[in-house]
């Protein structure tokens, strides 16, 4: 959400802002509905105080004993009345426009956001770890012997596609990637672990502004819950209508959760393997932070996801996104891209973003600083990581000639000590 104050003081600039959105003449709409709001409000308070005035001279035209005046005011009284309501109700009808215009504006993104169309202008910010050189051709995740565990058939049959079910080993390492991110992320991070519902109020969707733009992209449940695309809608919203002490920042929470996503507008995208998957597991980071202190933040919970790759041993670079590829809540991205040898590149498995205040002022989450009044505190959100996306980046990275996957050293803790799959698909 944009502080209507600003785009107020400043049109000219907010329209610039808009415009590397690839949006054009925002102010001249906005501005319009506000005036508009504004003169209702001015009219039904002029209107309430003549009511006001008029309500003062009736009584002393009744003691008065003038019958002519007293009807006349009482007239007044009346009209002014039904003026009022009339325009606290288009004051009303005109903030709720305004509103639902506001909520379909993107966030303006950070000066240093490089120009671009799509994610081929992005920007390589760094890269860690040297792929892996293969004595044989390597193969994508689902055509790996050891890989039998993913099961796509079953999951056609009860759900359709993009689904599926994980058996044996797979189910297993699935389920220690998970444990051993979010182990690493409150053991050696900071963040605070949190298990929330994984429905939620429409209310929480517009919070993290996955509404109104993204409904397609969501599902929801006959009775009005809707399904978590990625638990930033549940950590972030956890400060909504909520004054924090100044003190009391930054929080760091994280959490492991179901998502669910319709992948509306990916239609023939990654069908194959569980690449892009309807239901999916991700380890969730968000950071609630002091407005100065959100771009370092920002660098830090990259960081963080980039320690789990580097412990995992899975190259990867980081790519600071273009204005066209910048999502639509972001001031600023920066994704992670793990090496997929068995598509010969590197394919996104974390996003990081600061959102600053536009999803603070959706929620009116607040903070209290030493001195002054509350302020809007500064979001940011970033997957670390996506356990699917882990899983396949493993089984692609430590494939071995004979169809066997060596699995990585951090894992073997959470593995009972297991240090590969074998080609038939049991754990060894």
């Amino acid at each position: 959400m944009h502080d209507i104050r600003s785009l107020r003081d400043d049109p000219a600039a907010f329209d610039a802002a808009m415009q590397r959105r690839g949006l054009s003449e925002v102010s001249a709409r906005v501005l319009d509905i506000d005036n508009a709001r504004r003169a209702a409000i001015h009219a039904a308070e002029t209107a309430k105080a003549d009511q006001n005035a008029a309500s003062k001279q009736v009584g002393a035209a009744k003691a008065a004993g003038d019958e002519a005046l007293f009807e006349e005011l009482r007239a007044t009284v009346a009209a002014k009345k039904a003026e009022v309501a009339e325009m606290e109700t288009q004051a009303k009808a005109l903030d709720q426009q305004l509103t639902d215009l506001l909520l379909t504006l993107p966030n303006v993104m950070d000066d240093d956001v490089p120009p671009g169309r799509d994610d081929t202008d992005n920007t390589e910010i760094a890269r860690w770890g040297t792929p892996r050189s293969f004595d044989f051709t390597p193969v994508e995740h689902y055509d790996l012997p050891a890989a039998r565990g993913l099961d796509f058939a079953t999951a056609g049959k009860l759900s359709g596609s993009r689904f599926v079910v994980l058996r044996g080993a797979m189910a297993r390492v699935h389920r220690a990637l998970a444990q051993f991110m979010i182990d690493m992320h409150v053991n050696e991070h900071g963040l605070e672990e949190t298990n929330a519902p994984v429905l939620v109020r429409e209310e929480a969707m517009y919070g993290t502004n996955q509404l109104p733009k993204f409904a397609e992209d969501s599902y929801q449940t006959t009775n009005g819950w809707w399904l978590i695309p990625t638990s930033e809608v549940t950590l972030t919203n956890s400060v909504r209508e909520t004054v924090i002490e100044g003190a009391d920042l930054p929080i760091r929470l994280t959490a492991h959760s179901l998502c669910f996503r319709s992948e509306a507008g990916s239609a023939g995208k990654d069908t194959a393997g569980m690449l892009r998957q309807h239901q999916f597991e991700k380890v969730e980071m968000v950071s609630i932070t002091h407005p100065d202190e959100s771009r370092a933040e920002h660098d830090r919970m990259t960081r963080c996801a980039q320690n789990v790759l580097e412990r995992l041993n899975l190259p990867y670079r980081v790519m600071l996104l273009c204005e066209g590829d910048t999502g639509f809540g972001a001031r600023r991205t920066h994704d992670l891209e793990v090496w997929l040898p068995g598509q010969d590149t590197y394919r996104e498995i974390s996003s990081v973003s600061n959102t600053g205040d536009f999803q603070a002022r959706r929620m009116n989450a607040r903070f209290k600083p030493a001195e002054g009044k509350p302020a809007f505190v500064h979001t940011l959100n970033g997957s670390g990581l996506a356990v699917g996306r882990c899983l396949i980046a493993v089984l692609e990275n430590g494939q071995e000639a004979d169809g066997s996957v060596t699995l990585p050293e951090a894992l073997h803790p959470y593995l009972g000590g297991k240090t590969r799959i074998a080609s038939d698909g049991s754990l060894g």
